[in-house]
């Protein structure tokens, strides 16, 4: 079985689409938290100010746009401590009874090897033929994230997954938020640091020690698990970045409110969003299937995109305001 459409994207081991064509939807370091509700968690305050963004890495793909570096500068804004949780997102659909796009489309995209066998057969309607890591699986979504049979009763605090970039706008609208743009969320991945690859310097396992949830061992047949985690981990498992944000790299992908495109200013821009229109939307931050061998977009200035109503087991998102 593998599904015939142009479903995953070049050289992006942890990313696949549905391959939708869909149009227009709907540095100073100082830090301070503010109260939010238990339900939506906290938000930091970032200064804002002029930060260097991009890479020009020999790491970098060319066809990721992650270049030229050029320098931003960003008003005032909040982002949330974490990514959304599943208990959060859980509180946002008992209120208002949201349905999300995986749950329309009656699938989503499941990492294979997390499906247990004696429901591979029940669960996986089709494989993506690049990559046939990924299945089709039938009901999986943001509370059974392996499909029928799998729930979320352990990881309440874990990033929410299976949530498109249609869904995370739709939590963002009814928790007063908003998503973050792709240079918002640079900067505040950055921490401060000048044009490191990671949030705390620019080597992934600094003295020794993981620092964030990627994929160990080698993509895609052995997962090690030697950072503790072979799947989504809870969002504060690892320590914070100087600005006091979780997560950051790794575990999940995560959405930016920005339409994907390649080509930059290289002079300095003010409050950047991105282009007016587009196909898909720009993800950062790399998840648990990021590995160096295949794909290492687990570095901050490290960019892809995927189409709006995509849903996948490693995707999720955090809001700012």
């Amino acid at each position: 079985m593998t599904l015939k459409q142009d479903a995953i994207r070049s050289g992006a081991c942890c990313q696949v689409s549905r391959g939708e064509k869909v149009g227009m939807s709907a540095p100073s370091t100082g830090v301070s938290a503010i109260g939010s509700s238990p339900e939506t968690g906290v938000m930091i305050e970032l200064s804002g100010g002029r930060f260097l963004m991009g890479s020009d890495s020999a790491e970098s793909l060319p066809h990721d746009g992650e270049g030229p570096v050029r320098p931003v500068v960003l008003s005032p804004f909040h982002v949330d401590e974490t990514p959304v949780t599943n208990q959060a997102f859980a509180a946002f659909v008992k209120t208002t009874g949201y349905v999300t796009d995986a749950e329309r489309f009656g699938w989503s995209f499941v990492f294979c090897s997390h499906i247990l066998s004696d429901r591979f057969e029940s669960v996986v309607e089709d494989t993506v033929q690049a990559a046939p890591w990924w299945c089709m699986a039938r009901e999986a979504k943001w509370n059974t994230p392996e499909g029928p049979g799998s729930s979320i009763g352990s990881r309440q605090d874990h990033p929410v997954v299976h949530v498109s970039h249609n869904d995370a706008l739709a939590y963002a609208n009814w928790a007063g938020r908003r998503l973050p743009t792709e240079a918002e969320w640079e900067y505040a991945a950055r921490g401060g640091l000048v044009q490191k690859a990671f949030p705390w310097g620019d080597t992934l396992e600094q003295d020794g020690v993981h620092h964030c949830n990627v994929w160990q061992g080698t993509f895609p047949s052995a997962d090690t698990a030697a950072d503790g985690y072979a799947g989504t981990c809870p969002v504060k498992a690892f320590p914070a970045n100087t600005f006091g944000l979780f997560s950051m790299t790794g575990n999940t992908w995560e959405w930016t409110a920005d339409w994907f495109a390649v080509h930059h200013p290289g002079s300095e821009t003010i409050d950047p969003q991105g282009p007016k229109q587009g196909v898909d939307r720009v993800v950062k931050g790399g998840s648990f299937l990021c590995h160096a061998s295949y794909c290492n977009r687990y570095r901050v200035a490290a960019r892809t995109h995927n189409s709006p109503d995509t849903s996948t087991g490693n995707i999720g998102f955090r809001c700012a305001r």
